[in-house]
């Protein structure tokens, strides 16, 4: 057996790891119903303002990330976009959402938002938190 460290391991191996955990998770769990949730703000021009990458599967919706640029901040984009992509988890018959965000990006956005802190890992980064929230709708 030869162990590597590898930084690309190239599609076909990231693919045999990736389905062969989703293999076994859904042996466990059942069907993963894996699908993925793109919900992006356009300004008059078609410039992109703001997005959510997501995912939904077991009946969960996990969010990658939730960006606003700098220009649109503070006039309620985030909101829109987090409320629209709920709507969307819940049209999937999701249960909930769960995502992270760091201390210095938005826990309080979150809470204003019904999300629940279930986990914290500090000093990462340093001086700072990793924060879990999660909503149940």
């Amino acid at each position: 057996m030869k162990i590597t460290i590898e930084t690309n391991p190239g599609a076909e191996v990231r693919d045999l790891i990736d389905r062969g955990l989703d293999i076994f998770n859904e042996a466990k769990a059942g069907p993963l119903g894996a699908s993925q949730l793109w919900v992006i703000a356009r300004d008059d021009a078609g410039a992109t303002t703001g997005g959510v990458k997501a995912s939904t599967y077991f009946g969960w919706m996990h969010i990658a990330w939730l960006w606003v640029s700098p220009q649109a901040r503070g006039g309620g984009l985030g909101s829109a976009l987090l409320n629209a992509a709920e709507a969307e988890a819940r049209a999937r018959g999701c249960t909930g959402v769960h995502l992270e965000t760091y201390s210095f990006q938005a826990p309080d956005f979150y809470a204003r938002h019904g999300y629940e802190r279930f986990g914290q890992i500090d000093d990462y980064p340093p001086g700072h938190s990793n924060i879990w929230l999660k909503k149940r709708f």
